[in-house]
């Protein structure tokens, strides 16, 4: 028997409510912002190739910057926000002073997307998609960046310093803070090979290159060159052998015993992850393939959809 009109109607209705209800609660989508900011991501793509023309250690910079927001309350621009005499936000929390980097990159993205959609675009979003960018610039695979984050109106200095992982933690204490994120040891594995780009501060190090024996004498000896037993904290050292180049040789370092720092090595150092090391050292395509797809699963870390939080017309302070 047909539907009547009123039975029509109310199917109709039903979905409309389904389908808006599923948007309040978290669905983000690669195509949020079609209609509302079409060029968003040319805009970002275009500031993203300037900034890493110019100082190609810019793209690590801005993929941990993206790790460090996500490991803490989520994806919610929370670590974007500067302290101000009542407020105190993630940026000086231990992890991060000092060593977290490119927020006016993050804020020169948001002046230019603000002119061409004011009011529109989170900076969660434009950080989630700058952090893609870098990756690709570098040589990385792309993928579709999932959008429709809206940015926090808090942070947490404590969440900071005791949820993202310290360059001293071991497979165990590795496996479990990333699962405490909803990733799992592989995952883990995958998104340590962020490392395939970058510099660290010496202070980052230093142990390892002088205490720990599960490493190639060598490379330690190279290191130490510009990472001395005492002072030259904040000396650089290149994450892996092509720091400007995404690629797999983080693992192919790993394999050789020629990771930076003790938490990249303890994935190649006789235990449950040296199988998915040694895939990544010789088969390139699976770890650009597997690393896009563990970034898009890093940022569906708990999103604020919907009406929760807001979109900042300044991502270092909060909307009055």
């Amino acid at each position: 028997m047909a539907p009547t009109t009123s039975s029509q109607f109310f199917l109709l209705v039903s979905i409309i409510s389904l389908v808006a209800c599923k948007s309040a609660n978290g669905q983000l989508s690669p195509n949020f912002y079609a209609r509302t900011c079409s060029n968003l991501q040319t805009i970002v793509r275009d500031v993203m190739r300037q900034t890493v023309t110019r100082e190609p250690r810019m793209g690590a910079s801005i993929l941990r910057l993206f790790f460090h927001d996500c490991f803490v309350q989520g994806c919610d621009g929370s670590i974007l926000l500067d302290d101000t005499g009542s407020f105190t936000g993630e940026q000086n929390a231990a992890p991060n002073r000092n060593s977290v980097r490119g927020y006016e990159v993050i804020d020169a993205i948001k002046t230019r997307v603000e002119a061409a959609c004011n009011n529109t675009v989170s900076c969660a979003d434009i950080l989630a998609l700058a952090a893609r960018d870098g990756v690709v610039l570098l040589g990385g695979k792309s993928w579709q960046v999932p959008l429709g984050r809206r940015d926090s109106r808090t942070a947490s200095l404590s969440s900071a310093n005791s949820d993202l992982p310290p360059p001293s933690a071991d497979l165990p204490t590795l496996i479990s803070m990333f699962s405490a994120k909803g990733l799992t040891a592989r995952d883990m594995t995958i998104l340590s090979g962020g490392h395939a780009i970058g510099f660290s501060q010496c202070s980052n190090f230093r142990t390892r290159i002088y205490n720990e024996t599960n490493i190639d004498p060598a490379f330690a000896t190279t290191r130490r060159a510009n990472c001395p037993f005492s002072g030259g904290d904040t000396n650089l050292g290149p994450l892996d052998s092509t720091p400007n180049r995404f690629d797999n040789n983080y693992y192919q370092n790993l394999v050789a015993r020629r990771g930076l720092f003790h938490s990249d090595q303890v994935l190649f150092n006789g235990g449950s992850q040296d199988a998915t090391v040694r895939t990544y050292s010789i088969n390139p395509a699976a770890f650009l393939r597997d690393f896009a797809a563990a970034m898009v699963k890093m940022g569906n870390i708990s999103p604020l959809t919907g009406t929760n939080g807001e979109i900042r017309r300044s991502c270092g302070v909060i909307n009055s």
